[in-house]
């Protein structure tokens, strides 16, 4: 079976295509969460900007994004935009998480009241739980 391309926009790659091109079983796990947990679908577009081009995949909720996934090799990155109404509940469970996202999140410059936390996952581990509770808020605020 041939891999995609990431970059070709003209291919629109499935989610299990994707998983395959990450090479990383925790990339799906991920992604079946998320829908499971706050029963979405996944919508996978292309991204032309000129910093993260390619495929993503995008979960929505009521028209909410909750979260962006960028695929790489064997991990993938997740963006969470945090809002000025999420902040206070973030900061709040902020303490109880992972030092990396701690540091993630001290490090990310806040402008026009959001962070965009760009967390990259690898291993099913307390960053992976700390991103999933991240999404929660997002949802619920």
């Amino acid at each position: 079976m041939n891999m995609i391309d990431l970059k070709d926009k003209n291919v629109v790659p499935t989610l299990e295509e994707l998983g395959q091109a990450v090479k990383n079983p925790v990339f799906l796990q991920f992604c079946s969460e998320i829908k499971d947990t706050w029963k979405c679908k996944e919508a996978i577009e292309y991204s032309s900007c000129s910093w993260e081009p390619g495929w993503n995949v995008k979960f929505r909720k009521s028209g909410k994004t909750l979260c962006t996934i960028y695929p790489r090799e064997c991990y993938f990155t997740v963006m969470i935009v945090i809002n000025k109404n999420q902040k206070e509940a973030v900061e709040e469970i902020l303490p109880g998480c992972s030092p990396e996202l701690q540091e993630r999140y001290d490090q990310t410059t806040e402008g026009n009241g959001q962070r965009w936390l760009m967390i990259d996952l690898e291993d099913k581990d307390a960053l992976y739980h700390d991103v999933l509770s991240l999404i929660q808020i997002r949802r619920s605020r």
